[in-house]
């Protein structure tokens, strides 16, 4: 049964990898034709699409009450995003980072990590104690609504230069290659989350960790994929749009939609999670301002990648 497994795990890989190429192909070349800037894509629609499966994940949790997936699988893709997948970005093509990004959207998840560490330790009206309510649930909902108006006036006022090496498509056939992204990322999120987590049982690994590892970076695959491939073929602002936006949206919606549905109890041991999350998102806004200005160099992205490696080697050892 676990060469099934495995069979499966690595089907659902392809599916993930050859849904982030159509997707990145389709957005760029819509983005393009309606003169819609790359980050905005970046920020939205790619955002919200990788993070279909963290949020599938947690409407199933919450109505189970499963408050460890809840939050284990928010706070540990969002590190996986942050760490793992922008360091694995910049490692594989430096990713040059614009002013708003820098100074609107990167501080934007910062203050959005402090305010899930605020909203899990301290509760209103009659919820358990340390929970995420329905009523915090509902700031986080309409928080997300002021980045959306955010992310419109972005898109509004921008005015991006036309870029070269943008594969060009008919819309009918760009819309239809975003249709396809989208299926393919999460069939194979899920075929790759399902089957992972049927192997850890098997290996008798406990639910908290499966939360904080497997879940979340099986979760996070369509992410991988799709700023990995962005960075290959050197779109930059889908690279870190994707990871900002993906980051901004798990708190905000994913946590927000949880919290609505069932008030989430949150374990103290959990702050340490979200103080690497906090860390984490400072130190990517420092490295805008170390080296050459506003770029996350290959350097740079190996320390991620090294931050990621030691995050989880702890996760071990708590287990």
């Amino acid at each position: 049964m676990i060469f099934l497994y495995f069979f499966l795990l690595i089907l659902g890989l392809a599916f993930v990898v050859k849904g982030a190429d159509f997707l990145i192909d389709g957005s760029s070349s819509i983005a393009r034709t309606f003169k819609i800037p790359e980050i905005v894509i970046g920020l939205t629609i790619i955002s919200m699409g990788t993070s279909a499966p963290e949020l599938i994940v947690n409407i199933f949790a919450s109505v189970k009450g499963s408050s460890d997936i809840v939050f284990g699988n928010v706070i540990g893709s969002n590190l996986c995003n942050l760490l793992l997948i922008l360091g694995l970005s910049a490692v594989i093509f430096p990713i040059t980072v614009k002013r708003n990004t820098v100074f609107k959207e990167i501080p934007f998840t910062i203050i959005a990590a402090f305010i899930l560490l605020i909203f899990a330790n301290f509760t209103i009206f009659n919820s358990p104690d340390k929970a995420l309510d329905r009523f915090e649930g509902a700031v986080l909902l309409i928080l997300f609504v002021l980045f959306l108006f955010y992310v419109y006036r972005l898109n509004k006022n921008s005015k991006e230069e036309e870029e070269s090496e943008i594969k060009m498509i008919k819309t009918p056939l760009a819309v239809l290659f975003v249709v396809l992204g989208f299926a393919g990322l999460f069939i194979g999120g899920k075929l790759t989350v399902d089957n992972a987590v049927n192997i850890a049982k098997l290996l008798g690994v406990s639910e908290k960790l499966i939360a904080l590892t497997i879940i979340s970076i099986g979760t996070s695959l369509p992410e991988l994929a799709t700023s990995a491939i962005a960075a290959y073929k050197k779109r930059s602002d889908i690279a870190i749009g994707n990871v900002v936006g993906s980051n901004i949206f798990n708190i905000l919606f994913i946590l927000g939609v949880s919290g609505i549905i069932r008030p989430v109890a949150f374990q103290n041991i959990m702050n340490i999670d979200i103080a690497v999350l906090l860390a984490g998102s400072v130190l990517l806004f420092a490295v805008m301002f170390i080296g050459k200005r506003h770029i996350l160099s290959r350097a740079e992205g190996a320390f991620f990648l090294f931050g990621y490696v030691g995050y989880m080697a702890y996760l071990i050892i708590r287990g």
